[in-house]
């Protein structure tokens, strides 16, 4: 969805809003460390933060032009 948003619709901030609510539910196991978790996961996680980080960002830097 928040791709959807960002790439046609062009509205960055619900894009960001979206993607951030994904990284709410957690598709690996909760109950698991951090320090416990593989590398691929930790990148994963990591990987979506950053995308809603720059979607936000981006939102921001339009709204101010």
């Amino acid at each position: 969805m928040g791709l959807y948003q960002a790439i046609f619709s062009k509205d960055y901030m619900q894009a960001g809003a979206s993607l951030g609510i994904g990284l709410a539910f957690d598709p690996f196991n909760v109950e698991q460390k951090w320090n416990d978790r593989l590398t691929w996961q930790k990148a994963v996680l990591i990987i979506h933060l950053v995308f809603v980080a720059a979607m936000f960002g981006f939102g921001f830097w339009i709204q101010s032009k």
